[in-house]
């Protein structure tokens, strides 16, 4: 925490020297903030996490030193793309599903099986298993940076997917992820101390790649660890960023939108639009951008929470995922529509403003 929070604050005071490569413009259809700011808040993350590996020892260090390692093609080009701003959606999203095969490389673990009838067959296969782990590994750290647009959202949403997968690691007594997610949230803390809620420096894409990369290889190697442990807990845990992708796909892909194209459709978009301008005018800019957090926190918890309760049962843990898609989508048609009823959200589609 402290090595993040010291190098967080040193990027801070010395952005007159860098800025023209890692500050963010305030300018861009999802630009929320007030002023440019540095976007290289992952270079803490990684700093922080080194200082972890290097003062760790036994399985800790070997475990989070291959995730790491691994963790570098996602890292890198996010961190490419905070500087240059010209490394393609689709380039990152490659570079996080290397990072999910340089895991299995280095560990040799992968999803064998969902508990869904017919498909656990098809990952009995190997090259079927790392591919589906491939996948599902670049969907959730692409997940953390989509929910990654206002002061110490996608950091606190991590710390409680974090929070809910060490808990299930200390129930069933696997001491390494249980140190490696503290360690993490450890490390988010002194990001945010910076981050939140004045947002003097942001996650940025390496940083929110790196995140999402990490929680996402905790999530697979829970389970495969402790089989006692159903594969939808971890799934569940990280609810919230998983949602929000889903729900942004689908949305693109009824107005016949490219996946990957920006828009402020998503939930915490809208909580900013529809709650904190009409209820916090009088705050400054920073304050009310870090208000949308602990609103968007509180659904968080409500996955995570569940996830840990049912961790071992697999059908209440696929009832309580449906569950928390359809309080997602009655919160989202309400802030679109002033309504908890099924009336069409084409008229509805808040305009955009400054």
């Amino acid at each position: 925490m402290l090595v993040t929070l010291v190098v967080c604050v040193f990027i801070v005071m010395t952005q007159r020297w860098h800025g023209r490569l890692t500050l963010d413009s305030d300018q861009g259809v999802q630009k929320f903030h007030v002023g440019a700011t540095p976007r290289v808040g992952g270079v803490g993350i990684l700093a922080g996490l080194i200082a972890v590996w290097i003062s760790a020892s036994g399985a800790v260090a070997e475990v989070l030193g291959a995730m790491l390692l691994a963790g570098m093609p996602a890292f890198v080009f996010g961190l490419a793309e905070d500087v240059t701003k010209r490394v393609s959606v689709r380039a990152r999203l490659l570079a996080t599903m290397a990072s999910g095969f340089c895991a299995w490389l280095l560990t040799g673990v992968s999803l064998t099986e969902v508990e869904v009838w017919g498909f656990d067959a098809l990952l009995e296969f190997v090259p079927i298993s790392v591919l589906f782990t491939m996948v599902a590994v670049a969907g959730v750290a692409n997940s953390v940076n989509i929910i990654d647009g206002f002061n110490g959202l996608a950091a606190g949403s991590v710390i409680i997917c974090l929070a809910a997968l060490g808990i299930i690691a200390v129930d069933v007594g696997d001491g390494v992820i249980a140190s490696i997610c503290l360690s993490l949230a450890a490390v988010l803390a002194g990001f945010l101390a910076v981050n939140f809620p004045l947002g003097k420096l942001f996650l940025g894409d390496g940083g929110a790649y790196l995140l999402g990369f990490l929680v996402a290889w905790l999530a697979v190697m829970l389970p495969t660890r402790n089989p006692s442990v159903s594969e939808w807990a971890p799934l569940l845990a990280c609810g919230y960023p998983v949602l929000e992708v889903l729900f942004s796909m689908a949305r693109r892909y009824k107005r016949s939108l490219n996946p990957g194209y920006p828009d402020r459709l998503h939930l915490h978009s809208l909580v900013k639009m529809r709650i904190i301008r009409r209820h916090f005018k009088g705050w400054p800019a920073c304050f009310r951008n870090a208000a949308v957090s602990p609103i968007c926190w509180v659904y968080a918890s409500l996955p995570a929470l569940l996830a840990v309760y049912f961790r071992e049962q697999t059908l209440c843990l696929m009832a309580s995922f449906v569950f928390s898609a359809f309080v997602y989508w009655l919160c989202y048609r309400r802030l679109v529509c002033f309504h908890w009823g099924r009336r069409s959200i084409k008229n509805s589609v808040p305009q955009y403003s400054s």
